[in-house]
């Protein structure tokens, strides 16, 4: 399961119709979305959206049945257990996959500011203005030690560009560190303060 998957099916758990409806269907053993409705006083398309979801998720099972009308459909619990599991590991590959044999430096004429950690010896925090004029906003990020001694060592606008594992052997990181170190130089790029060659 996703993140987007889980929490989907998070924010219909947290409805406070949520419990009722599964406590109805346990009682009912099966039970239409308008019976459910009726019983508990909800808006019939409020039931049919939590059902409908829960389905989905096979959560819950829906039978299609016909009474002497048009067909409709019956919901039965198909899970007693309702498990939310996210593999952190396989949703997050990227940060162990990703390459890291381009070559960056500082971007040239950014206006980002990079401020010194009290020991003097790496970056604590990078400030980027963003918009123009009035309009701009400071946006401050707070960096890791590894992530302060790997923009220390960040190539200047006019110097040769290294790569990432090239900057991190200069600074000592330590290659556990890289996820990391990844994810700044990322956002960084994105934000325009780092080039990528």
């Amino acid at each position: 399961m996703n993140f987007k998957e889980a929490a989907k099916i998070s924010a219909y758990l947290s409805k406070d119709y949520a419990e009722k409806i599964f406590r109805l269907i346990m009682a009912y053993q099966d039970i239409s979305a308008s019976e459910a409705a009726s019983r508990l006083g909800i808006h019939i398309r409020t039931v049919q959206d939590f059902l409908e979801t829960m389905a989905a998720y096979d959560i819950i099972k829906k039978k299609e049945v016909s009474e002497k009308k048009r067909p409709y459909y019956r919901y039965s619990i198909m899970k007693k257990n309702i498990e939310i599991n996210i593999d952190l590991e396989k949703e997050f590959s990227e940060l162990t996959n990703n390459p890291s044999d381009f070559l960056i430096k500082e971007a040239r004429d950014t206006g980002a500011k990079f401020s010194m950690a009290r020991n003097g010896e790496y970056f604590s925090t990078v400030t980027i203005w963003i918009g123009e004029g009035r309009k701009s906003k400071e946006r401050k990020i707070s960096l890791t030690t590894a992530q302060g001694y790997f923009l220390y060592f960040l190539p200047f606008p006019d110097a040769q560009p290294l790569s990432v594992d090239e900057i991190m052997d200069k600074a000592n990181i330590n290659e556990m560190n890289k996820s990391e170190i990844l994810d700044i130089v990322d956002e960084l790029y994105n934000m325009k303060v780092i080039d990528k060659v």
